[in-house]
């Protein structure tokens, strides 16, 4: 765990506002007909010109054969994370999920959505509003003497009760000197369990959530998609922990 110092924090929230910039252009241009690797060479344009650095650019997750070779991760339908940007060109009744990372001076901030392509399934569009729901329910327990189970509990109840599931084995994170910082931040959990929030705690409160399976199988390209090939959705942002409670820095 690292708490972050007020300059730190100023520093992030830098960060943090060139993302949320950043996300709102990408949003404007995923279209139908929009190339992914389009979409990859937009993000990385928009913040270089911030003054900022793609962090996901050339970053080696733990797991993965070699370094990240792209500015975002472009995660399609099954795909719940580490999809590349390619020459796909999107489709009506896709669902893209997108997540991508701002290193400002070395501060770092992290968020991700997904959004739907031309005219997609009813299914669809439940998915992707329980999921943004359910990070949202995370953000509002990111409260001082609240705990890192309350902030599982909270997006896994309300995932189940809507009949999807959070997928197994990712979770969010610390995050702001690093991209992946302790404590792990996991979408389900017990209330009253775990480490205890405090001030200067910054957080990537990240729900990832299938409309199937939970279980998830890795391709060969590094991606995970979900076992069963159900449809997937995620969305997330950087939180910041304060004495008067969480403050979303990627929005």
């Amino acid at each position: 765990m690292i708490i972050k110092t007020p300059e730190q924090i100023k520093m992030i929230r830098i960060a943090g506002k060139i993302l949320a910039s950043t996300i709102k252009g990408l949003k404007d241009s995923v279209q139908e007909g929009a190339q992914l690797k389009e979409l990859d060479n937009l993000a990385k344009r928009m913040i270089e010109e911030a003054g900022a650095r793609p962090v996901f650019l050339g970053y080696h997750p733990y797991g993965a054969a070699k370094p990240y070779p792209a500015s975002i991760c472009a995660s399609l339908n099954e795909v719940v994370v580490h999809g590349l940007p390619t020459d796909y060109k999107l489709k009506s009744g896709d669902l893209l999920s997108v997540d991508l990372g701002v290193d400002y001076n070395g501060y770092i901030a992290d968020a991700a959505f997904t959004i739907g392509i031309g005219k997609i399934v009813p299914k669809a569009k439940r998915l992707m509003d329980v999921t943004r729901n359910a990070l949202l329910l995370g953000i509002k327990e990111c409260k001082l003497g609240k705990t890192l189970g309350d902030i599982g509990w909270a997006i896994n109840h309300y995932v189940e009760k809507n009949n999807f599931k959070v997928v197994k084995g990712l979770s969010g994170h610390g995050v702001g000197l690093e991209l992946h910082e302790d404590p792990p931040v996991f979408n389900e959990g017990q209330k009253n369990t775990g480490m205890k929030l405090k001030a200067g705690m910054i957080l990537a409160i990240e729900p990832m959530v299938s409309a199937g399976s939970p279980y998830l199988i890795q391709l060969e390209n590094d991606s995970y998609a979900t076992r069963d090939k159900s449809l997937s959705a995620h969305f997330e942002h950087t939180v910041l922990i304060t004495e008067k409670g969480p403050e979303i820095l990627t929005k």
